[in-house]
């Protein structure tokens, strides 16, 4: 079975090969070719976790090397995949619901002239995130970490003729670079350190390095992780990710390209155990960005951009839980798989709400669509019930396991991320039924008084346009996109439940990542009731908002707080400031030395000895007379210089 590994990688890898390179003869079948393989991908995958469980737990991992990559002495890299149980449950994720995008792209991209385009895109997707999952070691990682980079930046900026994709693009593509030398650092400091970058080596002989050193590794590779999962601080393109099609909102969001640094740090588990400092620094990043996006969901009327935050809040939760080192790295996981289906059907919810509004995304601009769309509601509603944490849902088991797990860190630490993390499940509950109510209940209001100008400072931007807008009339999605979006509905009701049973999930990785029980000051049931407290107080409060009295189509002002997390909590101000104006000033600054002083010191001793040799030239004319003179002046010169020593 072990042959059968690249196959993973290679299947919708020849996929992006076929349709980026077949030309226009392959239009109108391209996109059910790119269907079919990534199909083809996940019943390899699905083959493998069969063998799998064939075997016993501690010898379920599979290994294939495929070619010696860079064989030189001292310096081994192979292009070799690992498969286990970490592993294996990230290919399942990355090309099931892959695979569920792929089907439901079909229609939603139907007329888009660049379809066979965008399929290999998305095929090009999922053999990057695959590589990445399923290197054996950190070099061969990075090249599944930009292939995912490239791949996002391809995505996003799919519609190029908006000035808006592009722009995301660069932003996105630009952010991440930030990220990527963070990992670039850290594989060179780990083989400095351990003399390897393979997994195998660098994790086992974590233990005997000294703690500042993997500290220092540690940071950068969260910094890495940050940048692909939209940790504070760079979570800035993330939002603006929206401007790409909504399968790609989804794909990025649910099951790739935002959970490749839950991964990393899982991955990297016997580093950051080894590096308490690193772990508390995981932890804090985890904690803001819940809070930072959590709180921009709740302020935003673009509905992919609510979702969005969403994202950024709900990966918080799984970085939190994985930097609480065994304890938490399960639980992160779990979380990751069941945020798969539920977020991916959140999304294509929104594109199926898009798809029978002609692209409106102002929620504002809705109302009222339940009996318009009936799929599209009962799915989109048991995402939402999942992702809020409603009693029996899949996002009840996972959720609640990493507040649980935030107690159990103990002391005043436990105490405040157990805060934490219940405030972020009041808000979660909060924004996510605004988006219910805004966009399924209350009275029709596309009808009324138009969308407010994206001039207004407070209100964003239509995230995606691709024709006029004329007046909806809201509609069903075509099977093509609703199968797809029960599929996923299904694993956001039961997944988590499946999980839980008998610790299934815990059990099934504690090979790689171990386990740990934390000793929680709060009992399991108080936490739970805490959990749905919370829950109830967020429902609560937005229906008091958006269900008791009608949505205003014009956003109102809003006060201090509502008015910057409309802008993203200031977080493109605060870059361009910093950043942006920083550094204009500081290349200013470095322009001016350079012309002044170091161009100054090279030209003026330049000028120095051109003035020199040009006064001394002036000596040499080329008459014989003045040669005389010199010669003579010369002479008296000597000879007065030799009458004087000989009077002293």
């Amino acid at each position: 079975m072990e042959s059968m590994i690249g196959l993973l990688v290679g299947v919708p890898l020849l996929g992006a090969a076929v349709l980026l390179c077949g030309g226009r003869r392959l239009d109108r079948s391209g996109h059910w070719v790119g269907t079919l393989l990534a199909a083809v991908s996940f019943a390899i995958g699905a083959a493998l976790f069969a063998s799998m469980l064939g075997e016993s737990a501690g010898s379920r991992a599979m290994h294939s090397k495929l070619f010696s990559w860079v064989p030189v002495e001292g310096f081994q890299a192979d292009v070799a995949f690992q498969l286990d149980q970490l592993s294996m449950t990230f290919v399942l994720l990355i090309t099931g619901v892959g695979t569920l995008i792929h089907l439901y792209s079909v229609g939603y991209m139907e007329h888009d002239p660049a379809r066979r385009r965008f399929f290999g895109y998305l095929n090009l997707f999922l053999a990057a995130m695959l590589l990445l999952v399923l290197a054996d070691n950190y070099l061969l990682l990075y090249v599944g970490w930009e292939g995912v980079g490239l791949a996002s930046y391809l995505l996003i900026g799919f519609w190029q003729h908006k000035p808006t994709a592009a722009t995301a693009a660069k932003k996105a593509f630009i952010v991440n670079r930030v990220g990527d030398a963070g990992l670039a650092i850290a594989i060179f400091l780990m083989f400095t350190t351990f003399g390897s970058f393979a997994f195998a080596p660098v994790l086992s002989s974590a233990g005997d390095a000294s703690e500042g050193k993997l500290t220092a590794i540690g940071l950068m590779l969260l910094l890495a992780a940050c940048g692909k999962s939209a940790q504070v601080p760079l979570q800035s393109w993330l939002g603006d990710a929206m401007e790409g099609p909504t399968p790609v909102s989804a794909l990025i969001h649910a099951a790739t390209m935002v959970t490749a640094g839950v991964y990393l740090i899982t991955r990297s588990g016997a580093i950051f155990n080894g590096a308490p400092d690193a772990q508390l620094v995981v932890v804090v990043v985890g904690g803001v960005t819940l809070l930072f996006g959590a709180i921009v969901g709740c302020a935003k009327d673009d509905i992919k951009k609510a979702l969005a935050g969403s994202t950024m809040s709900q990966i918080g939760y799984m970085i939190l839980a994985a930097g609480l080192g065994p304890i938490g790295y399960a639980f992160a996981i779990m979380h990751l798989v069941t945020h798969g289906f539920f977020k991916a059907g959140l999304f294509l919810g929104a594109g199926s709400v898009m798809h029978g509004m002609n692209d409106e995304v102002d929620m504002r601009r809705y109302g009222g669509l339940r009996k318009y769309m009936p799929v599209t509601f009962v799915t989109f509603g048991l995402g939402y019930l999942a992702i809020i944490g409603f009693p029996g849902l899949s996002g009840f088991f996972s959720k609640d396991q990493i507040i649980e797990a935030a107690f159990a860190k103990g002391g005043t630490e436990g105490w405040i991320l157990g805060a934490v993390t219940l405030l972020g499940a009041a808000i979660t509950a909060y924004y996510m039924t605004r988006v219910m109510l805004m966009t399924f209940f209350g009275e029709e209001r596309w009808r009324q008084a138009p969308t407010p100008s994206p001039a207004e400072p407070d209100v964003e931007p239509a995230a995606e346009t691709r024709g006029e807008h004329a007046e909806p009339h809201p509609h069903e999605s075509p099977k093509v996109m609703t199968i797809p979006m029960i599929v996923l509905a299904f694993g956001s009701v039961f997944a988590g439940g499946i999980f839980k049973a008998g610790e299934s999930f815990v059990n099934w990785l504690e090979p790689v990542t171990a386990f740990e029980h934390g000793h929680s000051p709060v009992s399991a049931s108080a936490v739970t009731a805490a959990t749905v407290v919370s829950l109830v107080i967020g429902v609560g409060a937005a229906w008091f908002q958006y269900g008791r009295k009608p949505v205003p189509v014009v956003a109102p002002r809003g006060n201090l707080l509502t008015r910057a997390a409309r802008r993203d909590l200031l977080q493109d101000d605060f870059n361009h400031v910093v950043l942006v104006s920083g550094g204009t000033h500081l290349t200013r600054s470095l322009v001016y030395v350079d012309h002044k002083v170091v161009d100054g010191a090279v030209n003026g001793t330049a000028a120095t000895f051109g003035g020199l040799s040009g006064r001394l030239r002036r000596l040499q004319n080329g008459f014989a007379r003045s040669y005389a003179v010199s010669m003579f002046g010369g002479a008296a010169v000597l000879i007065a210089a030799t009458l004087l020593m000989r009077a002293v």
